[in-house]
């Protein structure tokens, strides 16, 4: 399931750690039975929803050269994400930022805010 076929959503840049995250229903469950329960988000502390967009990850610091006749063109690494597009995450919504795209409604949350990833594939 690619959940990133729309084009809208293609000109979304997710930064750093954080992920997109599109909610589910309150009702709806996975193919394996994965659901949480109507009174769990009642409570409002936790939230399922599919990863639409990632992040490129945690960025490493380069070394400081003191070489100044190499090329200022300073690639950045990064510590990619668990997460990735098409999983089901379970997370917090206390480290979650709720936005509104394009009149649908959508999570940013940062990695550390994700319990539980579920994914179609094997592991």
């Amino acid at each position: 399931m690619l959940l990133t076929s729309d084009n809208r959503l293609k000109k979304l840049i997710v930064i750093g750690d954080r992920v997109l995250i599109r909610p589910s229903k309150p009702d709806e469950q996975t193919a394996s039975g994965l659901y949480l329960p109507p009174g769990v988000q009642e409570k409002e502390k936790v939230q399922q929803g599919h990863i639409i967009k990632t992040g490129p990850g945690y960025a490493i610091p380069m070394p400081v050269d003191d070489e100044p006749w190499k090329s200022e063109d300073e690639q950045v690494k990064y510590v990619p994400l668990q997460a990735r597009e098409g999983d089901l995450a379970i997370f917090l919504l206390s480290g979650a930022t709720e936005v509104m795209y394009e009149k649908e409604k959508y999570f940013i949350v940062p990695q550390s805010a994700i319990l539980l990833l579920e994914r179609e594939e094997d592991l």
